[in-house]
């Protein structure tokens, strides 16, 4: 099998999707990798520590001719060209949000699995945790930026000193992203409170932070009056392989004072805060609503490359190994794939991709069975 890792090209991207020593992997299992001329550069790996590693270094276009395209963020229309009919694409593609990307999948006849999307029996999100992680614990550290005058900010520092209270930290969302932020958050001082519809999720973190954190169940009013009174806004809510759901409406918004700061990390699934419309890039990450500080940046641990690149690919080998020994049989027979597989050959495999986008939902097991039918 032929694994291809393009460069990413998404804005101040520098994350890779292989590292050398998943190359050594790969070669090791009787695999061929090819890898574009300065892929891993951004993450410090040169050319030559995949060369040494077994890597074929390639241009763009060898890259994606792969039987399998492993990379980081969601394909750019520039690279829609390269789709073709029998290319496994193994990528975050949150396509829920991205129907133009979902319509050049399926014409091509792609099939893509979803890094968001892999799932495990307990419910769990192997691939997507270690990125959570990452965009959660820098929500906290970027807000806390972004409060500084200099940066369009109130002017807040998110501890505080003796005599002044610190600042008051919202966190919408109590999965992976929320329990990072809000550990930042608090080991920086700050006033915290965490807002989840589970009482068992907030319950395991009232235990975990033993008091240092304020838990509340999430409605309308209380998601009103948490809004209101924060320094800083993070939007943390998930709903694996669906649009996230407006939690914060704008007339909320309107109420938090000028010059405080809200970071929607979902903002890659749609975004759970309304006034949060756009996306935006590292080159320009904030806009102003009603004067409060909006960062909408959606590849946030592009940002720190090296720690994130070495978190994802140690989470994505294993998976890439089924992929690169098995082909399609690995999705077939493996259920966490199985659970990413958002495009078959073509055809929608996701039902919360369906639903948001209003396509046509198949259901994967029927069309295995008549691939299998077909051969």
């Amino acid at each position: 099998m032929r694994i291809g890792v393009p460069k990413e090209r998404k804005v101040r991207e520098y994350r890779v999707s292989l590292t050398p020593a998943g190359v050594q992997a790969l070669v090791a299992a009787g695999q061929q990798v090819f890898v574009e001329t300065n892929a891993g550069a951004g993450s410090g790996f040169a050319d030559d520590d995949y060369r040494q590693a077994g890597a074929i270094l390639c241009d763009r276009e060898e890259a994606w001719a792969a039987d399998i395209v492993v990379k980081v963020k969601e394909p750019l229309p520039e690279e829609h060209r390269f789709f073709r009919e029998g290319m496994i694409l193994f990528t975050y593609l949150h396509l829920a949000a991205a129907p133009d990307l979902t319509r050049a999948l399926c014409d091509a006849g792609v099939t893509a699995v979803a890094y968001e999307t892999v799932q495990l029996e307990d419910g769990s999100l192997p691939l997507l945790a270690p990125m959570s992680e990452v965009a959660g614990r820098m929500s906290v550290q970027i807000g806390a930026r972004l409060l500084e005058k200099e940066y369009g900010g109130a002017g807040v520092l998110l501890g505080g000193v003796p005599g002044v209270p610190p600042a008051k930290v919202a966190v919408i969302g109590a999965g992976t992203v929320g329990t990072q932020a809000a550990r930042m958050a608090v080991g920086m001082g700050a006033d915290v409170t965490v807002l989840d519809i589970s009482a068992q999720r907030l319950g395991r973190l009232d235990e975990a932070f033993q008091g240092r954190i304020k838990t509340v169940i999430s409605n309308a009013y209380t998601v009103a009056e948490a809004v209101r009174q924060a320094d800083l806004l993070i939007g943390a809510v998930l709903v694996p392989g669906a649009r996230a759901p407006k939690i914060v409406s704008r007339e909320m918004v309107a109420q938090m004072r000028p010059g405080c700061v809200v970071v929607d990390v979902s903002v890659d699934q749609g975004g759970c805060i309304e006034t949060i419309d756009r996306v935006t890039t590292h080159d320009d990450p904030t806009y102003l609503v009603d004067g409060v500080v909006h960062y909408a940046v959606a590849n946030i641990p592009g940002a720190v490359p090296r720690t994130s690149t070495l978190a994802l690919a140690n989470a994505t080998l294993p998976y890439l190994l089924q992929l690169a020994m098995h082909g399609e049989e690995a999705i077939r027979r493996h259920r966490p794939l199985r659970k990413g597989l958002n495009v078959y050959r073509g055809h929608v495999t996701a039902p919360g991709v369906s639903e948001a986008l209003g396509v046509a939902y198949h259901d994967p097991e029927t069309l295995f069975a008549q691939t299998i039918f077909a051969v």
